[in-house]
């Protein structure tokens, strides 16, 4: 087990010099997922026989000197990538068996550079949540405390390197769904600048929101799997074809003389105390370290959520529409007509959280309702947007906490969907302008429990806020921890 504990980076050099074979932490993944996935529930499906398979194709690249940085080392990804002939289900009923016939491109970098897929994590159903209670395959424990949520949408992302199941994984972020977990389970979450990374083979969920980016233990990690991942796909029409820049090389730059912004509108009276602590001491470390702290203002933070929850709803609803029973989906059929059947399929195949963003996101698009929610909150979304490129021309990047509390406790906002929304409210402001963030571990609260702080950056600018994050990191002891399970 104690393989688990080491970087990619570490693991490298030791597959480079034969000390360890990509087999051998296969098993040790594989081991310690058997160990531990009934405790915290992070894999929907376990791809045994073909990770073994890929180790060994992998043992015979190292052997030929043919390796690439990913070449041998054991990932897994959130179950809402396309993998060829592997089960896909979003974790949904209405997907539960559905078998990909392709792989999502960024699946295929991956395998491209010899990676090793362990299996599908879990996840709130169409990537619809913030603490992962909305999957059909249950709810995913945060392996720091076992009755607290791991955050969502991709909590499995974030608890299976936490507890050790894997060094790095893949997720989406659609408003949060990388950071807030990665917050919540004390490791490194990256949301990429939409258009970075190829979205084609990625189930959708808001469209013009959902973004694919790495989680890993530590920031090093996290570079290497964005430029992995990073590039132009013509497959995908929001793909951007602009060159993607060595992270590594620059990593290290530090933050002498850089302009941090702390906006005014994120550092509430209602934070959480021990969130605020956490926080302020980081932008102390800051100053330490050489970068000049200046408050700034986002001023139309306060429309967010509700400019996020239509839009997202909106294309959730038309997104979804196409699971009826007849082009995808588990069909339910009673023989009461056509419209029976899709009214059988939805209702036995959605869970709760989505047919609730359905309703929203159709009522929102509906005759006479369109220019009063969807199309003001796209104007809204515009000014938000202009807001976060005012702030980029004060600083090189922004400071804020990830969520406004540690890790709540499973079961504790099940019944207030309102207040479920709120702990995306430092997230989704990133999605809208469609800019670039990362989460980084930064402390604890007094029960134990990892607290994140946010670095947001302009767009395209992930070598940034990287460089700022390593800087952080390796000024402190938080990162890089196995959770104590």
């Amino acid at each position: 087990m104690q393989a688990n504990r080491l970087t990619i980076a570490q693991l490298r050099d030791q597959l480079a010099a034969g000390e360890v074979t990509s087999v051998e932490l296969t098993r040790a993944c594989l081991a310690r997922i058997a160990a531990t996935n009934d405790k915290i529930n992070s894999f929907i499906t376990v791809c045994e026989t073909e990770a073994l398979a890929a180790a060994e194709a992998a043992d015979q690249r190292l052997a030929a000197g043919d390796a690439a940085p990913l070449t041998g080392i054991p990932l897994a990804l959130k179950d809402i990538f396309n993998c060829i002939d592997v089960r896909t289900t979003c974790g949904s009923k209405i997907l539960a068996n559905y078998i990909s016939p392709y792989d999502a491109t960024a699946v295929a970098k991956l395998r491209e550079q010899g990676a090793v897929i362990l299996g599908k994590l879990n996840m709130d159903e169409f990537a619809m949540g913030s603490s992962n209670e909305n999957s059909a395959a249950g709810s995913v424990k945060n392996p720091w405390d076992l009755q607290r949520v791991p955050g969502g949408s991709s909590g499995g992302s974030a608890a299976a390197i936490a507890a050790g199941q894997a060094f790095a994984t893949l997720g989406t972020d659609t408003g949060g769904s990388i950071r807030q977990p990665a917050s919540h389970c004390g490791v490194v979450g990256l949301k990429p600048t939409y258009g970075r990374v190829s979205r084609y083979g990625v189930i959708a969920y808001a469209s013009s929101l959902d973004q694919v980016g790495p989680l890993a233990s530590n920031v090093e990690d996290c570079a290497l799997l964005l430029g992995a991942v990073a590039g132009y796909d013509p497959a995908d029409s929001t793909s951007v074809d602009i060159s993607v820049p060595d992270y590594l090389a620059t990593l290290k730059a530090g933050v002498q003389g850089k302009k941090i912004g702390l906006p005014k509108e994120y550092f509430l009276d209602g934070l959480d105390a021990d969130v605020k602590r956490a926080v302020d001491a980081a932008i102390e470390t800051y100053r330490l370290l050489g970068a000049e702290i200046v408050e700034v203002s986002l001023p139309h933070t306060d429309y967010a959520v509700a400019c996020y929850y239509l839009i997202a709803t909106a294309e959730a609803s038309s997104n979804l529409a196409r699971y009826d029973g007849v082009r995808y989906g588990v069909r339910k059929d009673n023989g009461e007509g056509l419209i029976g059947m899709y009214q059988q399929t939805r209702a036995a195949g959605f869970g709760d959280e989505v047919k609730r963003r359905i309703m929203l996101g159709t009522y929102a698009l509906s005759s006479g309702y369109y220019d009063a929610y969807y199309l003001k909150a796209q104007k809204v979304r515009t000014l938000i947007r202009q807001d976060f490129l005012d702030a980029f021309k004060q600083v090189d990047f922004l400071l804020t906490p990830v969520a406004p509390t540690p890790a709540f406790k499973i079961g504790e906002m099940v019944d207030d969907p309102l207040q479920m929304y709120l702990s995306d409210i430092f997230t989704i402001s990133a999605n809208l302008a469609g800019t670039c963030g990362i989460s980084v571990p930064c402390g604890h609260s007094s029960a134990g429990l990892p607290i994140g702080l946010q670095l947001l950056g302009k767009p395209f600018a992930e070598g940034e806020i990287l460089q700022a994050a390593w800087a952080f990191e390796n000024a402190t002891d938080f990162g890089g921890k196995l959770a104590p399970l």
